[in-house]
């Protein structure tokens, strides 16, 4: 599929992007999933004069789990920053579900929407941080009832039911009134996935979710990761976890110096990688 458009506040440019599909790992199961198509169009960003991303398509299938990896600076968490707006784009654009993200079209240019219109789009699009990002003055229970009712404009009484069945999901059912100092790294970034899920969205971003804690606490955040992906909800992870990749993705993406440099099943991408760069990559770290 071809665009002739680009995704900038600036002066406007034609630039053609083809969005490249990505195959689902044949032995998965099957998941159900009715939206979360993420789609990325020759996505470019820079700051100053170093250019981070370099005409970067993907398409994200729904319902899908895509892990990305890459070194330091490839350009990682700068595209899953780009998927939600948190970046934005100089030129490209991203859509979900074929909704611009970000922008609306008008004519061969894309208009940056108002902070409102960006605010309500990101409700459809969970982010998990490294550094969990919880309030420190709420409660967990608190800290997963907030966006919901802030930004969703939805009934406490409603969503604080929901927001305890998420605590118990993700094993904290017993750390509802707990403040963020009083728990665990591990417990932190749980009580953060809780959060993202409470929005009900329809794609779960994660940056680098194991990268803060402790080594013995990565292995009781990738279960839970492990369980959000099996429900069809949309799933990006950014994360240097290579067994988690082959355990859990459809879809491996090595990036290196601001382009894919090659994507495919775990498989193809981890044991049997085509371009020198992934091996060089997967040598260091495996």
């Amino acid at each position: 599929m071809s665009t002739a458009v680009s995704a900038t506040t600036h002066d406007s440019t034609t630039h053609d992007t083809t969005a490249h599909d990505t195959s689902a790992h044949a032995a998965r199961p099957a998941r159900r999933a009715t939206a979360g198509l993420v789609e990325i169009h020759g996505v470019r960003k820079s700051f100053g004069t170093l250019e981070v991303l370099r005409d970067v398509s993907l398409t994200v299938p729904p319902g899908s789990v895509t892990v990305v990896l890459g070194p330091s600076g490839s350009g990682k968490s700068t595209l899953l920053r780009a998927i939600n707006h948190l970046e934005k784009v100089d030129q490209g654009f991203v859509s979900l579900d074929g909704a611009l993200i970000g922008y609306r079209r008008k004519g061969s240019t894309l208009r940056e929407l108002k902070e409102r219109e960006i605010l309500a789009q990101r409700t459809q699009i969970g982010f998990v941080f490294q550094g969990f990002n919880l309030f420190p003055h709420l409660t967990a229970l608190e800290n997963v009832v907030e966006a919901p009712v802030s930004a969703q404009r939805r009934r406490r009484e409603d969503v604080e039911p929901e927001a305890r069945a998420l605590l118990e999901r993700v094993g904290l059912a017993d750390k509802a009134d707990a403040r963020p100092r009083q728990l665990s790294g591990g417990q932190q970034q749980r009580v953060a996935i809780a959060r993202a899920l409470a929005l009900r969205p329809k794609v779960l971003l994660f940056d680098e979710p194991t990268s803060a804690l402790d080594p013995e606490l990565v292995g009781e955040v990738l279960e839970v990761i492990k369980d959000v992906a099996s429900t069809g909800t949309t799933l990006v992870v950014v994360t240097h976890e290579i067994a988690f990749a082959r355990e859990v993705a459809d879809t491996v993406v090595f990036m290196d110096d601001g382009v894919v440099v090659e994507q495919g099943t775990p498989t193809e991408v981890l044991d049997h990688p085509r371009q020198d760069r992934t091996r060089a990559f997967l040598e260091k770290v495996l």
